[in-house]
């Protein structure tokens, strides 16, 4: 059963998003918007590369020296595919630095901001086919904002520059993966770029859609919503998940929102930089189960179920 072994974050200096006013094209009445409904205040800004940012990541991350050996795959979910120039390649820069060139290392972006999902599935899913109990898997998540089309999702979250990384095994005793569930819906509200009355159906739709993926994840894992102790979503703003917890069947104060005023949207890193700071914080105890969910432009709804 797939596992976590070790979650890190990598949180960069936050900015008042009111600084990034002008750059990031807002109103005044847009930036109120953002502070007073959205409950978004500060995000995460590097001047650091994208490579630099991952290994931050990876340097804080419990037990993973000394077993770089039994790296087997590194997995890097990204919403955008390109976000380096020609012939930068952050991924190849990480893995020589680590020194994990035996190790395979691929991209995952079909999800966009879910991607970080899907790349757990899959390590989970070549871990098993290996079959080898002390094989690993290393998932390296967030990203650069490094375009103006990069830093904001208009009238839903600002993008900020945090990173994660994550050490999988095939089997353990904590963290366990207990159900997954991934839709792509299409259609009206289901593009990527978008504009204002696309993003209206989007919005339209995602309340419903969010409550269909977790109570089919909750289904694979056999069990109910009540048996959560927490949510830990994407950090996209604070009103949206008031809007889905009804539809999702959880109390309100079960969803981890406290890094969505400080951090912004990390891309494809927000669950696990949730996971880090709720179990720091002691908001999870051995054997309770809990809730990663995100959503990735494209209409892609993703949750998983895991048993801490």
């Amino acid at each position: 059963m797939t596992c976590l072994i070790s979650v890190s974050s990598y949180l960069p200096a936050a900015v008042p998003i009111a600084t990034l006013q002008d750059a990031l094209g807002l109103t005044d009445a847009q930036l109120r918007r953002l502070h007073r409904i959205y409950g978004l205040s500060e995000v995460c800004r590097s001047p650091e590369s994208e490579a630099e940012m991952l290994l931050g990541a990876v340097a804080k991350l419990d037990g993973f020296a000394g077993v770089e050996e039994r790296v087997r795959y590194v997995l890097r979910p990204k919403t955008v595919p390109a976000a380096s120039p020609h012939p930068f390649d952050p991924l190849a820069e990480v893995q020589q630095r680590l020194g994990l060139q035996h190790a395979l290392a691929f991209t995952v972006t079909d999800h966009a901001c879910a991607s970080g999902l899907l790349a757990l599935d899959l390590a989970g899913a070549l871990l098993e086919q290996d079959g080898d109990p002390d094989a690993l898997a290393l998932i390296l998540a967030g990203e650069k904002a490094f375009t103006p089309a990069a830093q904001i999702i208009p009238d839903v979250a600002v993008m900020g520059e945090g990173t994660a990384a994550v050490l999988v095994a095939p089997g353990g005793q904590r963290d366990r993966l207990l159900g997954y569930a991934t839709t792509t819906l299409g259609g009206p509200g289901g593009e990527v770029i978008t504009n204002e009355e696309q993003n209206k159906v989007f919005r339209q739709i995602y309340p419903d859609a969010l409550g269909d993926v977790t109570r089919a994840a909750l289904e694979a894992a056999g069990c109910a919503a009540s048996d959560l102790a927490l949510v830990l979503p994407h950090n996209v703003n604070k009103v949206s998940w008031i809007r889905a917890a009804e539809a999702m069947d959880v109390p309100r104060k079960r969803i981890f929102l406290g890094n969505v005023p400080r951090t912004g949207h990390c891309f494809c890193a927000d669950p696990f930089l949730n996971y880090h700071t709720a179990t720091r914080l002691g908001l999870l105890n051995p054997g309770e189960r809990y809730l990663m969910v995100s959503v990735g432009l494209g209409s892609t709804f993703s949750a998983m179920v895991f048993e801490h």
